[in-house]
């Protein structure tokens, strides 16, 4: 099967968790048999075209036309991968299928589905709906009017999770049996070879401080600053506790202001950027990984913590209260409540036996769920599906093959 991946990240491009995902499931797909070409975004350093192991990558640059704006470079990426695609197809042949991630590339894909008849799958990750509690403005109304378009346009939809079933059911009214709810999966193998080195773990605290950790996008709908919210509480009843937040984003300088104003900034440690290697060695040194999400439709960061032993803390919201079963596998809060996710901490803080029974818990639902294998058996189920379907359908405009009879 001969499956084109659009993707506007990809690694080593890391913008969010798209680009993680879209590399586990190509990967698997490739190393399954299939022919996965992804065409995505170029990123500084990296080659316009490699074969990364069992996938064809390839990246692109926007039109070289400064765009006014974000949406406009959008739009020149998109001709740009219709244009690199078409001669791909040309020289290589037509693919099966057709699998595009996030509004980023809906133009493109669309193009494509209908100047080859060729059946869409699309994954949406997130919706700008969900992302800003509502539409406020009209950038979001034309981002969230892209995304409505690329649901109505693909053959079936791919989620990662019941909660974004339910929020696509309801933002773009999209019926029940159009939807396949697909969770992400995580490398199984990612923190193999990593121990805890406490040289690398003394860059961030000393050896009888636990870590409470965080990593991510520094936005609002993290929720990182309800964490710095949670400390006092945190340190009152366990004062050996440093919180190191790894991650950039638009809010880095808003939260070290309100650490430093709380008086708590001698507890909280901010990474700013860490590379890949970097943040495997810390994972295997910190005590607990909190993740406190607002809107979150999956939250693979979860698993990565539960991959690496670690126990994990997270808001009780989207995926990632789908993830977790409280006292089980990890614990919850309640969504943007700092005292709910002290306590959360503070309990795997004081009952490390506790704490223990859910790192092998989590560990057991992470192998038998969350694993590439899986997710991409069920993937694969998907396309075939719609393969044995496009087979029983005419393709183009009922006016168009009138006309084009009429010549004939």
């Amino acid at each position: 099967m001969r499956i084109l991946m659009l993707s506007w990240e990809y690694p080593p491009r890391i913008v969010g968790g798209i680009s993680r995902v879209v590399h586990g499931l190509a990967q698997k797909l490739g190393a399954q048999g299939c022919d996965v070409h992804v065409i995505t975004c170029w990123e500084m350093g990296t080659r316009e075209f490699e074969r990364d192991e069992n996938v064809n990558v390839h990246r692109l640059h926007s039109y070289d036309v400064t765009p006014n704006n974000f949406v406009d470079w959008v739009l020149h990426l998109n001709f740009a991968i219709v244009e690199h695609a078409t001669r791909l197809i040309n020289e290589t042949g037509k693919f099966d299928i057709i699998h595009a991630h996030d509004w980023l590339v809906a133009f493109a894909a669309r193009v494509l589905k209908h100047a080859y008849s060729t059946p869409l799958v699309a994954t949406i990750h997130a919706t700008e709906h969900g992302r800003n509690w509502g539409i406020h403005n009209d950038t979001q109304r034309y981002i969230n009017n892209v995304e409505w378009w690329l649901a109505f346009e693909a053959w079936r939809l791919i989620v990662n999770s019941e909660y974004m079933k339910n929020e696509v059911m309801s933002v773009f009214k999209i019926p029940n049996d159009k939807i396949d709810v697909i969770p992400n999966g995580v490398d199984l193998d990612k923190f193999k070879g990593y121990e805890k080195d406490m040289e690398f773990r003394r860059k961030f605290a000393r050896d009888n401080e636990k870590i409470v950790f965080f990593v991510g996008r520094l936005v609002n709908e993290k929720g990182v600053h309800v964490l710095i919210d949670a400390l006092p509480k945190v340190s009152q009843f366990y004062n050996d506790v440093k919180f190191v937040i790894a991650g950039k984003g638009p809010q880095l300088d808003h939260l070290k202001w309100k650490a430093e104003s709380m008086g708590v900034a001698h507890k909280v440690y901010f990474t700013g950027y860490i590379s890949d290697e970097e943040l495997l060695k810390l994972y295997k040194c910190v005590d607990i990984a909190v993740f406190p999400s607002l809107y979150e439709p999956f939250g693979i960061v979860a698993l990565e913590g539960m991959v690496a032993n670690v126990p994990v803390v997270v808001s009780d919201t989207g995926g990632l209260g789908e993830i977790v079963e409280h006292g089980v596998d990890g614990m919850k809060s309640y969504t943007g409540n700092a005292n709910s996710l002290a306590d959360s901490i503070l309990e795997i803080l004081h009952n490390p036996d506790k704490a223990e029974k859910m790192k092998k818990k989590a560990l057991e639902k992470v192998n038998s769920i969350y694993n590439w294998d899986k997710v991409t058996e069920r993937t694969l189920n998907v396309y075939k599906a719609i393969l044995d379907e496009s087979k029983q359908v005419k393709w183009g405009s009922p006016i168009l093959r009138e006309e084009v009879g009429k010549l004939n």
